[in-house]
């Protein structure tokens, strides 16, 4: 072989890598596309609420020249298009407006807000796939047993009974009559403020600068709404591992490994589980971003400073610019969270890199 093939052998693919660009070019306009739909959707819906921003600002006590001038001054004398065409332009610049109840700008306001949330849901989350995974999956292997009817108990128990009902039940029993938990909030009102770190996570935070009274603390008040959630995210998982691993237990290769003389043990986690890793990963992320827009009840139970509380505030005050802001930092994060889903399966599976 000359040189010259050598090299040109060495070389990638020029068929690839224009298959490459346009995956990424397809994707990132599924992106756009998604984000932008989810914009209109919104912006359009805000708009058709009965509740008045302008009364939100002012007040109802406020004359009706008074009403008439911070009507035009937030655009709404304009046509929708306008409107929404302003607003893209605005958020083109990195500019997602003003709160018009906090009075802060919209992405202050959500870097305070969702980093309370986030740790929430990644404790939920952790809870969720760390006791609902191992659970489905001694069910399935101890399919028609005692075992699997208590997991299928629990799960159906955890997926069918309303969030905002276990969390108050939680608060009477386990606050309000045992004291074992602490009342709403991120954290004990004498540690506020002791820590302020670049995270706005408490619990990172505090970490970070060693303070471990305040870590402490805010575990404490996470523990019991993360607990909840993660009990729902468990029911989910657990459901879904157990049906995955059932699938898996009744095809040939296991049939083959036990005539083998292949031990239960090995069967179960060496074999069959590795083949439903993709599988769960989907399902984990799919609860992960689920628990990260759908955390409104509990936060409102447990008066949690998060984004969903901040989310329904919004909506009730009518506060647009904090609405649009949200729906758009949800939809980021749960794209985000799907296409990292996606890269983590391609290292572990190898038959999807080449999908």
């Amino acid at each position: 072989m000359s040189i010259t093939q050598t090299t040109e052998s060495r070389l990638p693919d020029k068929s690839a890598l224009l298959t490459g660009a346009g995956k990424l070019a397809a994707s990132l306009g599924v992106i756009a596309t998604t984000l932008l739909g989810l914009l209109v959707i919104t912006f359009v819906i805000g708009r058709m609420v009965p509740a008045d921003p302008v009364i939100a600002v002012i007040g109802d006590q406020a004359d009706q020249v008074t009403y008439d001038r911070v009507y035009k001054e937030m655009g709404l004398d304009q046509p929708l298009y306008v409107q929404f065409g302003t607003y893209l332009g605005d958020i083109a610049h990195l500019d997602f407006g003003q709160s018009h109840v906090t009075k802060n700008p919209v992405a202050s306001d959500l870097a305070r807000v969702f980093p309370a949330t986030l740790e929430l849901a990644t404790l939920a989350t952790l809870i969720g796939a760390g006791f609902g995974v191992p659970l489905g999956v001694i069910a399935a292997v101890r399919k028609g047993t005692w075992v699997d009817h208590v997991a299928r108990v629990v799960g159906l128990l955890g997926y069918s009974t309303p969030i905002f009902w276990l969390g108050t039940i939680v608060i009477l029993v386990f606050y309000a009559t045992l004291g074992w938990i602490p009342g709403g909030g991120r954290i004990d009102i004498y540690n506020e403020g002791l820590v302020d770190g670049p995270t706005n996570s408490l619990i990172v935070d505090a970490l970070l600068a060693g303070e471990w009274e305040v870590f402490w603390s805010a575990l404490h008040h996470v523990a019991a709404p993360a607990i909840i959630l993660g009990y729902a995210a468990m029911a989910y998982l657990s459901r879904m591992s157990r049906s995955f691993m059932l699938e898996q237990l009744r095809q040939e290769y296991i049939l083959t490994a036990r005539a083998k003389g292949l031990g239960q043990r090995p069967i179960v986690w060496r074999h069959a589980f590795r083949n439903i890793r993709v599988q769960l990963l989907t399902v984990v992320a799919l609860a992960y971003c689920g628990l990260l827009d759908g955390t409104v009840l509990i936060e409102t139970v447990f008066s949690w400073p998060g984004l969903g509380q901040y989310l329904t505030s919004a909506l009730f005050f009518a506060d647009m610019n904090a609405v649009l802001g949200s729906v758009l930092l949800i939809g980021l994060i749960s794209i985000a969270v799907n296409l990292l889903s996606d890269i983590v399966y391609r290292f572990i599976d190898p038959r999807t890199r080449s999908s």
